[in-house]
């Protein structure tokens, strides 16, 4: 579910974007001048929220934009294995989720963590 659509002249670092059906964040951006019969342009870098994958492109600063819905969540590590098992602090829900082998090491059972549900993929981000 898209949370809103923006110009992409509107949008700024930092800003959450989808590009390819995959959930990104801006991390740089350049805006060039219009001419005298074209279009302003706007060149931008992006960082995949899941995969980490860099993504270069450039589009029409008058393109649409669709900026996704980010649920912040906060979970309890049930278990440790290939997926974390994590257990929701709102509604008590047990869910598998991924995560980053550097992260994984901070991890143990019963500590707190913050996990992102991004388009319904989920993501832990970060050890609380």
């Amino acid at each position: 579910m898209v949370l809103k659509i923006i110009n992409a002249t509107e949008a700024r670092v930092g800003t959450n974007i989808i590009v390819d059906g995959e959930p990104c964040i801006i991390k740089k951006m350049d805006v060039s001048k219009t001419g005298k019969h074209g279009h302003s342009k706007v060149r931008i870098e992006a960082v995949n929220l899941i995969s980490g994958q860099k993504k270069v492109f450039v589009v029409p600063g008058h393109d649409k934009l669709e900026i996704p819905l980010i649920n912040k969540r906060k979970g309890q590590v049930l278990s440790i294995g290939d997926k974390v098992s994590i257990m929701d602090l709102e509604n008590f829900e047990t869910i598998e989720v991924a995560c980053s082998n550097e992260l994984k090491q901070e991890l143990e059972e019963n500590s707190n963590v913050e996990y992102w549900d991004v388009e319904g993929q989920k993501i832990i981000k970060r050890k609380l």
